[in-house]
């Protein structure tokens, strides 16, 4: 699913579900992969970008089935991977089949279930399979060998590492903690990696391909530029996101 890709995340209904499919026709452009985020009221991952465009998403109404109906549309304009990332309780609120089978007819290519485990998910991994959808799993700097096993088993997509401890947000620079799960993930995982959490700048993207990511995922950087433009935000993720794709090439003056 993931071969030197660059992943771009927002926030579905963000200011509104008619732009958030805008957002996603510019985003296709320079993305190989687009993670759209379903609101959540107590999404105790994301940092306060991510949550403010929750809350955003939230307050106009915004409810799960309408993130299909916005990978529909996509549908109809790009065959680009769409992964939807969300939290367990809408799954299990809407009942995880139907949730999963509602997203494989939309077009999903496949889920983060971000605080479901991974040795607790035997049942959502065979449904998602039986509906052609894959599973993404995540691992942060703290994840042991053993457990990082049963993530990958798990995981049928690819493998999401956090870069750091704590929640989704721009970091100045990206730790060594963050090569150090990639360097032991790679060991271990069958599945190809991708390292999220911080990402903002396109030599951060740069430095994770050099060292071996699969993908590298960039949402807060993208996130903050709706917080500020709103419905005219559009020139500006566009800009932003050419910008860190560069950092998918060796050379940085291309």
């Amino acid at each position: 699913m993931l071969e030197k890709s660059l992943v771009t995340f927002i926030t579905a209904g963000d200011p509104s579900p008619k732009k958030t499919l805008d957002f996603m026709l510019v985003l296709e452009r320079y993305s190989d992969v687009i993670e759209l985020g379903i609101p959540f009221s107590d999404p105790v991952a994301d940092g306060s970008v991510i949550q403010k465009a929750s809350i955003r998403a939230l307050k106009k109404g915004f409810r799960v089935r309408d993130v299909f109906e916005i990978v529909r549309g996509f549908r109809d304009h790009s065959e680009k991977k769409v992964v939807l990332m969300t939290y367990y309780n809408p799954v299990f609120r809407m009942g995880v089949e139907k949730f999963i089978r509602l997203s494989a007819e939309a077009g999903v290519d496949g889920i983060i279930a971000v605080d479901l485990p991974a040795d607790s998910s035997r049942e959502y991994v065979e449904l998602c399979t039986k509906h052609g959808i894959r599973t993404i799993f995540i691992a942060s700097p703290n994840t042991t060998d053993e457990r990082l096993r049963v993530i990958d088993e798990a995981s049928t997509g690819f493998v999401y590492l956090t870069s750091d401890y704590g929640t989704t947000g721009k970091r100045e620079r990206i730790g060594e903690r963050a090569f150090d799960l990639l360097s032991r993930a790679k060991s271990i995982c069958r599945n190809p990696v991708g390292v999220g959490f911080g990402v903002s700048k396109e030599e951060h993207v740069r430095a994770l391909i050099q060292a071996g990511a699969d993908g590298v995922i960039v949402g807060s950087a993208i996130v903050e530029l709706i917080e500020m433009y709103g419905e005219d935000a559009d020139k500006h993720i566009e800009e932003r996101v050419r910008e860190l794709a560069k950092g998918l090439t060796d050379d940085p003056g291309s």
